[in-house]
């Protein structure tokens, strides 16, 4: 089984991070291609990144080759348009995450970067039917790339995880970044709760509906979308191309 762990921001580094998250979560024999387009913003914190991070994202799942597909970025971008697109099953790492923590308690808080993203994080919590299992949403200020850089990172995240905890009488913890895939076990020792990371639950998810033989339905909204020329800029991204 071959699964495409795409980062849709273009930084290798945490292409690299998330590559080693996916497949330390993946079974025996399962091949993880963890990529990263080579357009795109650097890192993905507003509406205006995600839109621009979806035509590079787009084009890694249509290169095809995979059995399935996961969207390491937790705003779920273009997860829809791939779906469309992907033969195989697609999962967003917010969904895979939010699945998971609901199945570890009675309620979950999500921890994330930038407090300009928790509209988004509640956004999706709603719309994937976790509006109530979702006790709140939490920004450490910590930008995207500074995950990687600055030291006190780490400690800062877990002792928002530990309020979070707290204030939201929450069963379980949500880490709300791809860049924070590699924190889960540490975080989870220090505050004695269970911690969810997306890209492995993304990643056990979507090889599990492989193995089961499930993808995408293709017979309405999520069939392959019209073939039509696109103009300008966008005209590398025209399916008409293809058919």
């Amino acid at each position: 089984m071959i699964l495409r762990v795409v980062n849709p921001n273009t930084t290798v580094s945490m292409t690299g991070l998330i590559g080693r998250a996916a497949r330390a979560a993946a079974s025996p024999g399962t091949v993880v291609e963890a990529v990263n387009p080579a357009t795109g913003p650097v890192s993905i914190e507003s509406h205006y990144d995600e839109a621009l991070a979806v035509p590079g994202l787009l084009t890694e799942i249509a290169r095809g080759e995979a059995d399935g597909y996961v969207v390491a970025c937790f705003g779920d971008p273009g997860l829809d348009a791939a779906r469309e697109l992907a033969q195989g099953p697609v999962i967003g790492i917010a969904e895979a995450a939010m699945h998971a923590a609901s199945f570890l308690g009675r309620g979950f808080s999500v921890v994330t970067t930038l407090a300009r993203t928790t509209g988004r994080a509640w956004d999706l919590a709603r719309a994937y039917g976790f509006g109530e299992r979702c006790r709140g949403v939490h920004s450490c200020e910590i930008p995207v790339l500074e995950l990687e850089t600055d030291p006190a990172a780490r400690s800062v995240i877990t002792q928002k995880c530990r309020r979070a905890l707290e204030a939201d009488g929450s069963d379980a913890i949500v880490l709300g970044c791809a860049g924070m895939a590699d924190l889960c076990a540490e975080i989870s020792a220090v505050i004695g709760a269970p911690v969810v990371d997306g890209v492995a639950a993304a990643t056990v998810f979507t090889e599990s509906l492989v193995r089961l033989g499930l993808s995408t339905g293709k017979h309405g909204e999520f069939a392959r979308p019209p073939a039509k020329p696109y103009t300008g800029l966008l005209g590398p991204w025209s399916l008409a191309r293809h058919t």
